[in-house]
């Protein structure tokens, strides 16, 4: 997701060019639904020289006359350079850069502006060497599904699991796919129980594939609040229509809440302590007044970090939901 405002660019910036996205299965679903992308190359990433021959061959069939690879792998940087592409661009801090022959020196793990900004460092690079000089200004939503649409979904959503639809719903996604350090879900529970003191709001506990325990478990500790659980089973495009109806999504530093913020909602998210997974790198692409971040001010044994959960319940009450009492 936070490639998209470098698709943004790039078409933009080339407008008569046709623009692929080179993307891995799970996440072609969401390269379909975005507006600058006109063609997919999914790669597979089957191990083994069978994999890499599949790779290239699509490559070579797209007859490429560029490529901007945001993150670099030995198995990508090869498969471009044997596909023969002219001009191949990437971030000089791999090994692999070898393999291009248009590199720009990066250091993202310093932190010191937002990752889809070191992306657009790249696309910027690109446009420079061709001689293009567009002028580029983030502007949320970048993702957008139509307003009878999303109306829909919340009327039959409201419907269909008893719901007020004069409740603010608030979307909480406990998951992590791994990707992060999170708040346990005893950490959630306290929170949502906080939360709950203003009786406007409906809580709605997301899970993902291979997350259903946990929405579970955090469903089991906040028996005493209005909430349901929804189990994305229809894909991610399905999933992204669905967080489009919330008034505010809470989660870690995951994928979800990187469509969260291209759909421009309310965001609260919670971010570790390291250095190189920041705040402010792995900042979302909402609007500055529409996403509140924490970051925790001691990590545990357990793998979750120490948070003052009631200063947060009051900042998430004050900065969305301070006109709803």
């Amino acid at each position: 997701m936070l490639a998209w405002p470098t698709f943004q660019f790039i078409k933009q910036s080339f407008p008569e060019a046709t623009l692929y996205a080179l993307v891995p299965e799970y996440t072609s679903p969401m390269a379909e639904v975005c507006p600058w992308i006109d063609g997919i190359i999914v790669d597979d990433a089957v191990e083994g020289i069978s994999g890499l021959i599949e790779t290239i061959s699509k490559l070579k069939a797209a007859n490429i006359d560029s490529v901007l690879n945001l993150h670099s792998t030995p198995r990508i940087a090869l498969a471009l350079f044997l596909a023969g592409i002219k001009h191949r661009f990437a971030p000089a801090s791999r090994i692999d850069q070898v393999m291009y022959n248009h590199t720009l020196t990066q250091r993202r793990s310093r932190s010191e502006k937002p990752e889809y900004e070191y992306n657009l460092d790249l696309a910027r690079y690109v446009a420079s060497y061709y001689d293009v000089n567009y002028s580029y200004t983030l502007k949320p939503p970048l993702l957008q599904f139509a307003d009878n649409e999303i109306q829909t979904i919340k009327k039959d959503f409201c419907a269909s699991n008893g719901i007020d639809p004069g409740k603010k719903l608030v979307f909480v996604h406990a998951g992590t796919g791994g990707s992060a350090i999170n708040l346990s879900i005893e950490q959630y529970a306290e929170l949502i129980t906080r939360l709950s003191k203003n009786d406007k709001l409906f809580f709605v506990l997301t899970a993902g594939p291979g997350e259903e325990d946990a929405a579970r478990q955090l469903s089991a500790q906040t028996k005493g609040c209005n909430h349901v659980i929804y189990n994305s089973r229809k894909g991610i495009v399905e999933f992204s229509k669905t967080i489009s109806i919330a008034c505010v999504f809470i989660s870690g530093s995951t994928g979800t809440l990187h469509i969260a913020g291209a759909l421009d909602l309310q965001t609260v998210a919670f971010y570790p302590r390291r250095k190189s997974a920041t705040s402010l790198r792995w900042q979302t692409l909402n609007s500055p007044a529409r996403h509140l971040a924490f970051s925790a001010t001691n990590t545990t044994d357990q793998g979750h970090y120490s948070i003052d959960l009631e200063s947060t319940c009051n900042s998430i009450l004050g900065m969305y939901f301070k006109h709803s009492d």
